[in-house]
């Protein structure tokens, strides 16, 4: 494998395509005027509005349905608005505001953004703000009495900015590789998490400062073992440049330990389709596939066709809360254990065995759907031609039961999806051995 070739495609691949990039920048344009016209009695489509989130910190990938935006107040409205319930009138009258852009049904106003959805599973966060000194801005926060808080994300933004080249620009390319990294394992992290964690990562060490893309295979181990090394009670981080409180939202230490060891793995690995199938199990379909497989699949089996689906081709995908799935394994009715146990303590897995994988937890509230997958890897799936790979639906238990039927690498998949978009997912081994 050409590490440097195959990284290069990678990032290719997960990059904001050029169509995406036109209509987000349109929504934008749109929500800005729209505000603009209500609160300035202009109609500009850029003055006053500032892109953040990962999308404003050019750290973002493709498939994104996230956004955010800030909408700076004129200074003459404080008045207006700082008072008893101003917090609220805000809120309410931004809403007003984009509702002669927008139907007023895909417009909401949560604690502290106005929330507009649109047809392909994507939204826009926005957030009126004033700016106060340094580039700062207050921001209005309505749970109880309401308040106004600060946010800084110029200053995250400039910290990214001011990173690149000290890091030969390698900054922006892990955080784009983590986040899909993130998607392929379901992991619970904000976007503001990884890019202050990426950051924290490379100002860490100067193994990269000069580094490129044929580096991007050791880069990657080395990240996600500063992940895992990180201290087990960390709640909260100072985001870069900010330094404002980033909260975490479950622990990533587990994941991150199971992509470190793929990393090795593949970085150790003799072949270069063991090499690609570890980073794919790391970062996913968009990761580029071994050129010779489907040849070296036929040469066993000339019947085989692989069906394999990827549930980003189906459903956009936003990581909001945690899920986790776990597999009791039995045999001949009685319960032996279960699966993650086998794996933590490295004991075999034989065949013969009966499997029910269910969620052992979920923090999501109803309603949601639940899909599964279950993909079957090896010489012996390939003859006898048993890939499996679909995303079949729940039946309601949120549970599905297997069989250890044949050697070789297994995996099995859960997703859950809200409001058509894929907010949790889960995965996990089935080695199964003579």
């Amino acid at each position: 494998m050409n590490t440097s070739e195959t990284f290069q495609e990678f990032l290719g691949n997960i990059k904001i395509i050029d169509d995406k990039a036109t209509t987000i920048s349109s929504r934008y344009g749109r929500i800005t005027k729209g505000l603009n016209q209500y609160f300035r009695d202009t109609e500009s489509t850029t003055a006053n509005s500032l892109q953040v989130g990962s999308y404003g910190r050019y750290s973002g990938i493709k498939g994104i349905s996230d956004l955010d935006m800030l909408y700076i107040m004129p200074n003459s409205k404080w008045n207006d608005y700082n008072k008893s319930g101003g917090q609220s009138k805000l809120l309410q009258d931004t809403k007003k505001a984009i509702e002669k852009t927008y139907s007023a049904s895909d417009i909401k106003v949560d604690r502290c953004v106005v929330t507009v959805s649109f047809s392909d599973g994507s939204h826009i966060d926005i957030q009126p703000v004033f700016e106060v000194e340094y580039q700062d801005y207050k921001y209005p926060d309505t749970y109880g009495d309401g308040s106004w808080k600060i946010t800084k994300p110029r200053k995250e933004m400039d910290a990214m900015l001011e990173a690149e080249p000290n890091k030969n620009r390698n900054l922006r390319r892990l955080c784009k590789m983590a986040r899909s990294w993130k998607n392929k394992h379901g992991v619970c992290m904000g976007g503001l998490l990884i890019d202050t964690l990426a950051y924290n990562f490379l100002n860490s060490t100067t193994n990269y400062d000069t580094k490129s893309f044929a580096y991007f295979d050791e880069m990657s181990r080395d990240f996600f073992e500063y992940l895992y090394d990180q201290p087990k009670d960390q709640k909260e981080y100072g985001a870069l440049g900010s330094k404002q409180r980033v909260k975490v939202r479950k622990s990533f230490r587990r994941k991150s330990k199971k992509a470190y060891d793929l990393a090795c793995k593949a970085i150790d690995a003799a072949s270069d389709k063991t090499k690609h199938n570890k980073w794919r199990d790391i970062y996913g379909n968009d990761f580029p596939k071994y050129q010779n497989e489907e040849s070296e699949a036929r040469a066993l089996n000339l019947s085989y066709k692989s069906n394999e689906e990827y549930i980003e081709n189906l459903y956009p995908i936003e990581i909001r809360y945690n899920l986790e799935i776990d597999c009791e394994v039995k045999q001949n009715g009685f319960r032996e254990g279960l699966l993650r146990d086998y794996l933590r303590k490295k004991y075999p897995l034989l065949s013969g065995k009966s499997l029910r994988f269910f969620i052992s937890e979920i923090n999501i509230p109803h309603p949601y759907i639940v899909k599964w997958k279950v993909t079957n890897r090896g010489n012996e799936a390939i003859k006898r031609n048993c890939i499996r790979g679909q995303i079949t639906n729940d039946f309601g238990s949120e549970q599905i039961i297997e069989t250890t039927n044949f050697n070789g690498e297994h995996y099995v998949e859960c997703y859950i999806i809200k409001n058509n978009i894929v907010v949790a997912k889960d995965s996990i081994d089935v080695p199964i051995s003579a």
